[in-house]
């Protein structure tokens, strides 16, 4: 087996409780994410991600010194190849963590919620033609209902649907870029070397906000300093429960649990924050949702399948946190994509591979 893999069983009930448990920690965290940063205001969404990218450095930097992983670090980034790949994931995590935090802190989150939901179906098109992949006929069947639903949305519903389309292809590419270095770049320093490389970036922004419009941070309470300073915190520690639980639970299960985010998104929006949601929208929605059904459906069917072929006492088959995608170079055509393979948000940062 790999060196890293994990060997336990999902027979073994306090694995899998432990995995299941720091899934749900890790989604649920993400699921709340607008709701933190829609409450940092007066700050805007072009001063809170340069100090996010800023804090989750640092927080980073201290995990890598007390873990005392810095020479992996260091190797990776001393690799050319994979430093310039780290380049193109960071520029797109950029772009998704804009968008979040553009849409949570201007009353968009229910577009958000639309994001993640339709994440899925763009990940798999994206291994069809990025990575040979093959779909079972309920997944076509989902892209085609998927479809039908963005027709609808951008035909009837209006609204700003741009975030919630930046957000699903800015999410998917990230996961795309990620699965190229596999197994090769591990959660934290992925995310370390990420937000090193957007330092520049932060401090460039940071100055034009400061000379258009003036910065927030230290002028508005202790409580909104602090928060703005814990913003590094709670972009880092979903991605280590979400290395959890997959180190512990099969991809297809956490792939499921996915979902808990973008329904909690959209309870927050519709419910808590009172977003406006037309029977168009909501028409909307419920398609998305059938498309959504579909691939929940074959997940699971493809979850049974594989439990039922396995030879009595083997370990199910685990995943790795860089690792979601798969065999991103191998050769052939790939077997049929799972949909339900979770992607770490570039919020954490992703696969197909992790941004909100």
């Amino acid at each position: 087996m790999a060196r890293g893999a994990a060997t336990v069983s999902a027979g073994v009930p306090g694995q899998f409780r432990t995995g299941v448990l720091a899934g749900m920690g890790a989604y649920f965290a993400w699921g709340v994410l607008p709701g933190f940063f829609a409450a940092l205001a007066p700050s805007t969404a072009w001063e809170l991600i340069p100090w996010r990218g800023l804090f989750t450095l640092g927080f980073c930097a201290v995990l890598v010194l007390v873990t005392r992983s810095w020479p992996r670090l260091l190797a990776i980034a001393r690799d050319g190849r994979l430093l310039g790949t780290l380049a193109v994931s960071t520029a797109l995590m950029y772009v998704n963590w804009q968008a979040f935090v553009l849409a949570a802190s201007t009353g968009h989150v229910v577009e958000v919620s639309l994001g993640y939901f339709i994440n899925p179906l763009v990940s798999v098109l994206l291994g069809v033609l990025f990575l040979r992949e093959r779909l079972r006929p309920l997944q076509w069947a989902a892209v085609g209902v998927a479809a039908v639903a963005v027709i609808v949305l951008v035909a009837f519903a209006g609204g700003e649907l741009w975030l919630a389309f930046v957000l699903a292809l800015s999410f998917g590419l990230y996961g795309l870029v990620r699965n190229r270095v596999g197994a090769r770049v591990d959660t934290v320093s992925g995310l370390t070397i990420e937000t090193a490389l957007l330092v520049p970036v932060a401090v460039v922004q940071l100055g034009i906000v400061a000379a258009v419009a003036g910065t927030t941070f230290g002028r508005v309470s202790p409580l909104h300093t602090v928060a703005v300073i814990l913003s590094g915190l709670v972009t880092a520690v979903p991605l280590l429960l979400f290395g959890t639980a997959v180190r512990r639970l099969p991809l297809s299960l956490v792939g499921l649990i996915q979902f808990l985010a973008p329904i909690l998104q959209f309870i927050s929006g519709v419910f808590l924050m009172g977003e406006s949601m037309p029977p168009v929208r909501w028409a909307g929605f419920a398609i998305v949702w059938a498309a959504i059904a579909l691939i929940i459906v074959d997940g699971v069917l493809q979850f049974l399948a594989t439990q039922r072929s396995r030879p009595a006492g083997q370990p199910a088959q685990r995943g790795r946190p860089a690792e979601h995608g798969g065999q991103a170079g191998a050769a052939g055509p790939r077997p049929a994509a799972d949909a339900t393979a979770p992607a770490a948000p570039p919020s954490g940062g992703g696969i197909r591979g992790t941004a909100e």
